[in-house]
């Protein structure tokens, strides 16, 4: 059983992998991506938002925060279930 073996040590480098790419793309749209600060800018055009560049800003950095916390909880929880030394 080599391939559980191998998840339990490469899992946290592909999640920090993963989280360091969500991050990026507010520096590179790579392909279309979904880009929260291309949204934010475009929300931030619209007559009604004007002046309300925190509110905005905060809302997007909360989403980040939760995305990556999300994945970072996930990736713990695999590694607990992977875990072969008890």
């Amino acid at each position: 059983m080599v391939l559980p073996q191998a998840l339990k040590v490469s899992i946290p480098a592909i999640v920090g992998q993963f989280i360091s790419l969500v991050q990026d793309t507010t520096l590179v749209s790579i392909g279309g991506l979904f880009e929260l600060l291309g949204i934010s800018r475009a929300i931030l055009a619209n007559p009604s938002f004007i002046g309300r560049y925190a509110e905005v800003y905060l809302f997007i950095g909360v989403i980040y925060w939760v995305f990556c916390y999300a994945l970072s909880m996930g990736s713990r929880r695999l590694e607990k279930q992977l875990n072969t030394t008890h």
